[in-house]
């Protein structure tokens, strides 16, 4: 997991200080931009939404309106969900309750039906030097909400919810298909801060990879008045 958040770091921080430019260089022009882009994709997260030490796969969506204010600046909001099982100890159970009734046998741990939603806000640094190839780091923050619910060998189930603040921080790549469509590959470290009865208000570590499609609003070319005028013959 370390090893994970450096990476995503270091892709963030390069992507927000990549506009500067070489002194003596003169870089060519900035390639145009649209100012409305909407995203939709796949989420794969590594969480640890109940502080369990255990890690959990979670697949899910992710979608974004963007509005840029300029070439090097974009304002996001975000939503996605997560879902899945999560493993929880059973030395270890909070916030579900001890064993029993939560007492699988033949397994140290037991299963929780997990769900996350985040919706965030913030913004987005793109780096357009390039027709093809657009790098950006972000940084977003907002609330994120985690619901888990567990069943005993008797069918009773044990649910626990609550919510909190989210923050988000990592970067992507767009590869340009046309002026209007782009494959997007986004990695980013989200921290949830959540309060359960049994734990109190703590924090979460988790990392978020998203692959989708960026469609992006294209400004028609106005007709002179030569092209609207057709000639004499």
């Amino acid at each position: 997991m370390t090893k994970v958040l450096g990476v995503i770091v270091a892709v963030a921080a390069l992507c927000l200080v990549s506009w500067a430019q070489i002194p003596g260089e003169n870089p060519p022009p900035a390639p145009k931009y649209s100012r409305l882009e909407l995203f939709g994709g796949y989420a794969y997260g590594r969480t640890d939404l109940f502080n369990s030490g255990l890690t959990a796969p979670l697949q899910g969506w992710d979608a974004s309106l963007g509005l840029n204010a300029a070439s090097w600046l974009g304002f996001v909001a975000e939503a996605s969900g997560l879902y899945g099982t999560s493993k929880i100890p059973l030395a270890v159970p909070a916030p579900f309750p001890t064993c029993p009734p939560l007492c699988p046998q033949g397994t140290d741990t037991f299963n929780v039906n997990t769900k996350n939603y985040n919706y965030l806000f913030g913004a987005q640094f793109p780096y357009r030097r390039s027709e093809r190839v657009t790098p950006f780091g972000e940084v977003l923050f907002g609330h994120s909400g985690v619901r888990g619910e567990a069943r005993s060998e008797d069918g009773t189930m044990f649910a626990q919810a609550s919510g909190g603040l989210g923050l988000a921080g990592g970067g992507g790549v767009d590869f340009n298909v046309s002026k209007r469509f782009a494959l997007r590959f986004k990695a980013d470290y989200l921290q949830t801060r959540t309060r359960f009865p049994a734990i109190g208000r703590a924090k979460q570590d988790n990392v978020k990879f998203t692959v989708g499609i960026v469609i992006r609003k294209v400004h028609r070319k106005k007709r002179t008045l030569e092209e609207e005028t057709p000639p004499e013959p």
